[in-house]
């Protein structure tokens, strides 16, 4: 599991850097809102990962250090944390969909949680007693004796109580008896260790352990376009498959506005670093050149025009995964990549060997596309980008760019 420390900035400075915070500000001394099944304070299930960020970046004296970690190594295989060591929580995200799936507040004395006009955690102890008084009743939880361990259920909300060992005899088949654990035969009663915060429309409980599991995000509204499958034909268009828009190589910035909106962004373009290999090209490197990019951000996508004919020329597909320079900046692009040979298009959803997503690792890029020869290096420097170089693989109408892990972080289109 790969960590890290963003004390300013998510996306490309994501790196360890010096702590600030604000003068007299002590550490969990916060107080946000507790929104049963929504979310807590401005992180809101199902929000994108990207826009977890945003709120953070909007707030830098109170989420001053954040940690990000993921799984290197297999990227899809574990949640994306962000954790706030500071204030005793952290959101987990879905790695496919890079949305909000659970929030879990797991020291609950740093972080103080108002629900309606009263407060919990933090200063205010989130003990049985005191959650029962706010809540109200509910069914009976359940206990796991693995981790001793009852957790009471609300809807999409729940909180953790330790059972001490000396007790555990009142808890059996994961059930606790009547007046338990509301108050031990001593008089004391438990605090909750454990607080999580999850959508309820699946009607699922959602606590520590394997009960983590069953927390997913909630159902995107109708006609949302996030993580919308763009079906890219090599060498001849973008199709957009919810709003049904085609955009072909030659397009003009006019037929752009038109189909998906004003952009994110307007930027010139560098010279072409690669163009140095072209033998067909001899005009000399400048700092720029007259073609420009539209940046969708939120479709983590870039259009390259050419400056001279205003027309269409590249398309960059991002998959936003962490572990590359511009985790962050981008949305998911959920491509779906076929060759122009392929007979008719490929169903929503559907799936075929020969179609290259955002999933195929490079090994099986190979496998559809063939040899792509010697990789081109790229690199931005070890202060620019602390995560290493990337490989650049050229093939007719396509090239990838390669982690070290061997997922693509970005897919340039553009016509032999």
């Amino acid at each position: 599991m790969q960590q890290l420390q963003s004390p300013q900035r998510s996306g490309a400075s994501a790196v360890a850097g010096p702590r600030r915070r604000c003068e007299g500000t002590a550490m969990g001394a916060i107080t946000l809102d507790l929104r049963p099944g929504l979310g807590i304070g401005p992180f809101t299930l199902g929000m994108s990962i990207r826009e977890a960020f945003a709120q953070i970046e909007h707030q830098p004296n109170i989420y001053d250090v954040v940690h990000v970690k993921y799984f290197d190594e297999e990227p899809l295989k574990l949640d994306i944390v962000i954790n706030f060591p500071d204030h005793g929580f952290h959101l987990r995200f879905d790695p496919w969909s890079q949305r909000l799936r659970l929030i879990e507040v797991h020291e609950v004395t740093r972080l103080q949680m108002r629900y309606a006009t009263s407060l919990i955690g933090g200063p205010t102890l989130a003990t049985f007693v005191a959650v029962y008084a706010l809540f109200g009743p509910t069914f009976p939880g359940i206990y796991d004796k693995d981790r001793g361990t009852y957790t009471l259920f609300y809807p999409g909300l729940s909180f953790a109580f330790p059972i001490p060992s000396q007790f555990t005899n009142c808890c059996h088949d994961g059930e606790v008896s009547a007046d338990l654990p509301l108050e031990f035969p001593d008089g004391t009663t438990p605090v909750a260790c454990r607080v999580s915060v999850y959508d309820n429309s699946s009607d699922s409980k959602v606590g520590v352990g394997s009960l983590m599991s069953k927390a997913l995000a909630p159902p995107l509204p109708a006609g949302s376009l996030y993580m919308e499958e763009v079906h890219a034909k090599l060498g001849e268009e973008l199709w957009f498959t919810i709003g049904g828009q085609h955009i072909p190589f030659g397009a003009s910035p006019q037929d752009v506005w038109t189909e998906l909106g004003r952009p994110c962004g307007i930027h010139q373009k560098q010279v072409d670093q690669m163009v140095i290999h072209s033998a067909s090209d001899p005009r000399p490197r400048t700092t720029l050149c007259g073609d420009y990019f539209y940046n969708y951000f939120s479709r983590g996508l870039d259009i390259l025009f050419d400056g001279q004919t205003h027309r269409i020329k590249k398309f960059v597909l991002h998959t936003n995964y962490p572990g590359h320079s511009d985790f962050n900046a981008y949305t998911k692009c959920n491509f779906v990549i076929y060759d122009a040979e392929m007979e008719g298009p490929i169903p929503v959803g559907g799936s075929s060997k020969r179609c290259i997503t955002p999933r195929t690792k490079w090994e099986q890029v190979k496998e559809i596309l063939g040899d792509g020869g010697r990789a081109a290096i790229q690199t931005q420097g070890s202060m620019n980008n602390p995560f290493g170089p990337t490989f650049v693989y050229g093939y007719q109408n396509i090239a990838f760019e390669v982690m070290r892990n061997g997922y693509i972080a970005t897919v340039t289109l553009f016509q032999s």
